[in-house]
């Protein structure tokens, strides 16, 4: 079965809760908070919501089958799915991390996860040997993002998660740019995957969710203790509506990566932008580890101006990109993640990984992209 396929036939097609199997092509909202435990002469596999929820069950086991994991758990956010990952670990645990990952994941273990005695080292992961040389006694995991945000670097899963395994280190990456329609990290041996299930999954800015799939049952069942235990999980039509978006993921993610490609070789050659960041183009470090890795380059590109008052006036003057934190939903989306994703950062080691103020990240939506390059062109001017 293809990927297209797999995003509608995964087990999932008609409501099949035993029981109460009506056919219906839509997973039923189970919107409750408790269940019946009848006269407790028999376990039920339901008793309380913060626990397990068919409708969220549903989500869990497509995103597990899409990546291709043992197991799958859903969060309230992105960022709760990364702090479930990272809350198997314990405190004096050593975490490498890749430098230039999301500004919430840095920031959470940059100040919550270190008052916890978390310890953490960034390191460019672009080049394995760096993750090698950073590894301690007590290194416990390693966490990755490819693409990376904002800058689209690329890290070679196969050579990274190579040494985390020889290491006996667990193996964590974000995959939220790319989800499993185009990259599925566990066939590279990741230990957990992550999505941002607001971004390309849910697609239509709806929404906020997140997802984590684990390539073992024993690490699902340290997993799920933690999410259990947290209770950072989503409500029933959250999760609903995620699993309404992954049915239209191909057809959305297919034309917003062919727009991406077009618009991002136009800012390439536009004489005010002074770079461009995106693995569609045959000049971005790491393509070929890319290529190898992953079925297409996503829809998520970065670029710079000249000056920041210029970067700035784009922002103000597109009229068919919103000005917004977030990226993967229908419309475009022009990010500002000095302002935005990566804030949290401090300034000098925001410039030392090159977030300058000049950067601008774009998210492609749905529409045309000869009317998003028109719009560009505009703000620029």
């Amino acid at each position: 079965m293809k990927r297209g396929t797999l995003l509608i036939h995964n087990g999932h097609e008609t409501d099949a809760v035993v029981g109460a199997n009506t056919g219906a092509l839509g997973i039923p909202i189970y919107q409750t908070s408790t269940y019946d435990q009848g006269d407790l002469s028999e376990y039920r596999e339901y008793d309380y919501s913060r626990s397990g929820n068919p409708t969220r069950k549903a989500l869990e086991e497509i995103i597990a089958v899409l990546e291709g994991g043992a197991k799958g758990y859903a969060f309230g956010s992105g960022i709760a799915a990364v702090a479930s990952a990272l809350g198997i670990l314990a405190a004096g645990d050593h975490v490498i991390a890749a430098e230039d990952i999301y500004g919430g994941s840095w920031r959470l273990l940059n100040s919550f996860y270190r008052r916890w005695g978390l310890e953490h080292t960034a390191v460019d992961a672009s080049d394995p040997d760096n993750i090698r040389r950073a590894i301690k006694p007590n290194t416990k995991a390693l966490f990755l993002e490819t693409p990376s945000n904002p800058l689209l670097k690329i890290t070679d899963l196969k050579a990274c998660i190579a040494i985390a395994r020889e290491k006996e280190l667990i193996s964590i990456v974000d995959n939220t740019f790319m989800t499993p329609y185009l990259q599925r990290p566990i066939e590279a041996g990741a230990d957990i995957v992550i999505h941002s299930a607001t971004k390309f999954l849910g697609g239509h800015s709806d929404v906020i969710s997140g997802l984590a799939v684990t390539r073992t049952e024993a690490l699902g069942r340290e997993l799920y203790r933690v999410q259990n235990g947290f209770g950072a999980v989503p409500a029933p039509w959250d999760a609903w509506l995620v699993m309404r978006g992954i049915k239209t993921l191909r057809v959305r993610l297919e034309a917003q990566q062919n727009s991406a490609r077009r618009i991002a070789a136009w800012f390439q050659a536009h004489p005010k932008v002074t770079g461009v960041y995106y693995p569609g183009l045959e000049d971005h470090p790491g393509k070929g580890i890319h290529d190898a890795q992953a079925d297409g380059p996503g829809a998520v590109f970065s670029f710079k101006t000249e000056t920041t008052e210029q970067a700035v006036k784009f922002l103000g003057q597109v009229k068919y990109a919103a000005a917004a934190v977030s990226l993967g939903g229908v419309e475009t989306i022009a990010s500002y993640p000095v302002r935005m994703s990566h804030a949290s950062i401090p300034p000098a080691e925001r410039q030392r990984l090159g977030i300058s103020d000049t950067l601008i990240r774009i998210s492609v939506g749905l529409e045309e992209s000869e009317d998003l390059i028109a719009d560009f062109d505009q703000a620029l001017r």
